[in-house]
């Protein structure tokens, strides 16, 4: 790069001070980008330590055992209301006159259920929540909203794949109703 600058001049017909002080301009210039990406490096390396550091939710012994027995209450709580949710939109009747408009909107209320009951059971999920509870939580709110981007993208649940999610979100409800008793 630094031999660019000096023949672009020097076809330009300068020659001498200008070319020497462009040199000049370039090999400071080239110094304060390296210094730039160095601080760029310990800047990124910083945040990661600190990210990696920072970032992790407390272990299970940092909680007291109310701490712990709330969680758990309020994720069995959340889980039956979305439980409930689920199971009252995705087997909602159609109104005798429906037509298309009112098929669509059934089909939305359940499309809703499914995906917005799983965000909110990751999004209410307390860090205090027993381990095997949280996990079963985490695994069955993804699930619903695996399940609900299928019906979404219209994917019938006679599908093989669609199928096996709403098995296995039956599986989790299931396993959640067992671990909140």
């Amino acid at each position: 790069m630094g031999d660019f600058w000096p023949r672009v001049i020097t076809s330009a017909g300068e020659e001498g001070v200008v070319a020497d002080l462009w040199r000049k301009v370039l090999v400071v210039l080239e110094r304060a980008a390296g210094v730039a990406a160095l601080l760029a490096l310990v800047l990124a390396a910083t945040a990661l330590v600190l990210v990696l550091s920072r970032g992790r939710a407390p272990a299970q012994a940092d909680y007291t055992v109310a701490q712990r027995a709330d969680a758990k209450v309020q994720a069995c709580a959340n889980a039956g209301l979305v439980r409930n949710a689920v199971m009252l939109n995705t087997n909602r009747a159609l109104p005798g006159n429906a037509g298309p408009v009112g098929t669509l909107a059934t089909a939305a209320n359940a499309r809703i259920a499914l995906f917005n009951g799983g965000q909110y059971l990751l999004a209410r999920l307390d860090p205090a929540t027993p381990p095997d509870l949280a996990a079963s939580i985490r695994d069955f709110g993804n699930a619903l909203m695996d399940v609900g981007a299928a019906a979404i993208a219209e994917t019938p649940n006679t599908d093989p794949k669609q199928a096996q999610r709403l098995s296995k979100a039956d599986e989790l409800s299931k396993h959640i109703v067992e671990l909140c008793k």
